[in-house]
């Protein structure tokens, strides 16, 4: 296949509502599909959205929402996670979508790949950043690398496309089409660039660029009104502000392919893809639903998969 329609997805999530986002992750699957895209992708933990709230200086802030984003998280063989492989099924479209996923008392930032024919394979995110560990947990440093009708698809989520080592290992798989899952960029005021929207779009565009590949950059939109949060130590300075909302899709060379979506508006962005040169190779293990990992030489990428 040389050509290949995708779209990524640029919306505000349902807060730590699982029932609703589900609702929501199948009307921007239906509403991908009907645009004729061939694959659709979410933004990282877009399921049940990012805990914003570990920025905050607040022990009582990070208890309570912590139980709820336990409650709201989805496990990777349960009903939630079905239900997007069914509508994968029904629509003909393949789905990336990031989501928070609970193992028993641990909940760990994870990606799911889902095919045409409702088949999923899911990462867990090996090195979540200093705060993202004060609600998630590490994993095996595993890769998410994918042959499919369309091409052979990869998918990181945020931060890791910060580590040179994971980047290489990934560009070693010869992806033709990788996914960047973002949060969003809301950040806490006073901060410099450093984790601001300009760096991490730069990120994305390196990897198209170093990797020649296709990148699919979905980011969440994270509004002020839902997140803006003062200091109770200094009440005239804002912890946290609402932004986000700037996905984007780059080709090989690192040039946009299709015109962004304004800064915080919610939709769907479409760009055709031209997949010229086949590739080839496979992973390295794969993580089912049993738990149990197989290995297949040569090769590096980790493919979970459950039907």
């Amino acid at each position: 296949m040389s050509q290949v329609r995708v779209a990524a997805v640029q919306a505000e999530p349902k807060w730590l509502n699982l029932s609703a986002g589900v609702e929501q992750v199948i009307g921007y699957i239906d509403a991908a599909a009907d645009g004729d895209a061939q694959l659709v992708a979410f933004p990282e933990t877009f399921l049940p959205g990012f805990p914003w709230w570990m920025w905050l200086n607040s022990v009582d802030w990070g208890g309570d929402f912590l139980a709820r984003y336990l409650a709201n998280a989805l496990t990777a063989d349960g009903p939630e996670l079905r239900a997007v492989a069914y509508a994968a099924r029904r629509k003909g479209i393949h789905v990336a979508i990031g989501f928070a996923e609970r193992a028993g008392r641990e909940v760990f930032m994870s990606q799911a790949l889902i095919d045409t024919d409702g088949k999923i394979a899911v990462v867990r995110k090996a090195d979540p950043t200093g705060l993202e560990r004060t609600v998630f947990s590490t994993a095996d440093d595993c890769l998410l690398v994918r042959d499919t009708g369309l091409g052979r698809i990869g998918v990181l989520g945020g931060t890791d496309h910060l580590r040179a080592d994971l980047r290489a290992r990934m560009h070693e798989q010869r992806e033709q089409i990788h996914i960047a899952a973002w949060p969003g960029f809301t950040v806490y005021y006073g901060e410099d660039k450093e984790w601001g929207k300009e760096l991490d779009t730069a990120a994305s565009v390196r990897y198209a660029m170093d990797g020649s590949t296709h990148v699919i950059a979905p980011v969440a939109v994270v509004p002020v009104a839902g997140w803006e949060v003062v200091d109770a130590r200094t009440p005239d300075r804002r912890l946290l502000r609402g932004g986000g909302g700037v996905s984007r899709i780059f080709g090989p060379g690192g040039l946009e392919l299709a015109t962004p979506l304004a800064e915080g508006q919610e939709g769907l962005l479409f760009a055709d893809l031209d997949i010229r040169s086949p590739r080839s190779g496979l992973g390295e293990c794969a993580r089912v639903s049993s738990g149990r990992v197989s290995r297949r030489d040569p090769g590096r990428a980790v493919v979970a998969e459950s039907a």
